[in-house]
């Protein structure tokens, strides 16, 4: 795909959730971001924000088979991944036969709605799938269509009826994106379009195969060496046991990003450098995405907790710690 097809299927894509969403241009930026970098999304939110509706037209616009889950306590693995079950047998002794009866994950953009309602067990039957795109279910591995994507939502956890999702689930999803309420505009143009009989519909303005080639084009950008340092100085800053750890990083995390935390990174930041029609990404698309990429990724003691410092007041003191580089000088060695 050329910059130019990525920069026309966006702005179609954008235009569309426009005709349905109001305002939230850069929760929609967000969403889109991950989708391209090949990347799950973890929106968090109260409960009326468009969530759902977001994610369910972006499902329209890029002619995805999408399917939600509609997570709740009483939810099984086998109700995600699906199940083996016996049939064809009959009284005169006819054999059994297994068959395999796929779950809901089976689809290319699952919705998996109020994630953390669902028991912690239920919630790792998607580790695989999120982390590998495949999933073993009585001994056999099957792999999960192309692309796969999973756009979760989860009320805030203080939220009566909810689970805090492992640290090992929250680590697969690229970014986690903080919804905010409207302002008292876009409610007045909410209310206007949902209260009375028109029904938006919205166009599918791009293929499954420019999706995929999208996310070809991100893998593409490349990226300067003292960019990637700068991703492994940010990351080795939350570490709080490491030298280059500030002060309120050793006092509030118990522990900081992974590995997986400095991919996305770098894949969220390569995906940005296109939205703003860069071929290479920068030191500042990098500290751009960081919080949506590391707020979910920092575990907090118990200080933090009490004194009411949240993941978003350390990365920010992160990204004051660590300056962005200078680009090297061509020609000096």
């Amino acid at each position: 795909m050329e910059p130019d097809r990525f920069a026309e299927v966006v702005a179609g894509v954008e235009a569309e959730l426009r005709r349905v969403i109001v305002g939230q241009a850069d929760l929609v930026r967000d969403v889109l971001t991950c989708l391209v970098a090949g990347g799950h999304v973890l929106l968090e939110g109260v409960p009326g924000l468009g969530k759902t509706v977001l994610l369910r037209t972006l499902a329209e616009t890029l002619s995805l088979d999408s399917t939600r889950l509609q997570c709740t306590p009483d939810l099984l693995p086998a109700d995600v991944v699906g199940t083996t079950v016996l049939g064809g047998g009959d009284p005169g002794g006819g054999a059994w036969q297994a068959s395999f009866e796929p779950g809901p994950v089976f689809t290319q953009l699952l919705l998996a709605d109020e994630l953390n309602r669902a028991t912690p067990k239920t919630q790792s039957a998607l580790l695989e799938a999120m982390a590998e795109r495949r999933v073993t279910v009585g001994g056999v591995t099957r792999e999960l269509p192309k692309p796969f994507f999973v756009m979760a939502t989860q009320n805030p956890i203080e939220m009566e009826g909810t689970y805090p999702l492992p640290e090992a689930q929250l680590d697969r999803f690229l970014a986690k994106v903080l919804v905010p309420s409207p302002s008292a505009d876009d409610l007045v143009e909410i209310l206007a379009r949902t209260t009375g009989n028109a029904e938006v519909q919205v166009q599918a303005v791009a293929s499954t195969e420019d999706l995929l080639a999208a996310m070809r084009l991100v893998r593409e950008v490349p990226v300067a060496s003292h960019v990637l340092r700068h991703v492994a100085e940010l990351v080795e800053a939350t570490h709080p046991g490491r030298p280059a750890a500030p002060e309120p990083v050793r006092r509030y995390v118990a522990h900081g990003a992974s590995p997986r935390g400095a991919q996305s990174l770098v894949l969220a930041a390569k995906a940005r450098a296109l939205f703003d029609g860069r071929l290479q990404a920068s030191s500042d698309d990098v500290r751009g995405v960081a919080p949506a990429c590391l707020r979910h990724r920092l575990v907090l003691g118990y200080e933090a907790v009490v004194g009411g410092v949240t993941s978003d007041d350390v990365v920010a003191t992160v990204l004051e710690a660590v300056p962005a580089p200078k680009p090297p000088v061509k020609g000096l060695v």
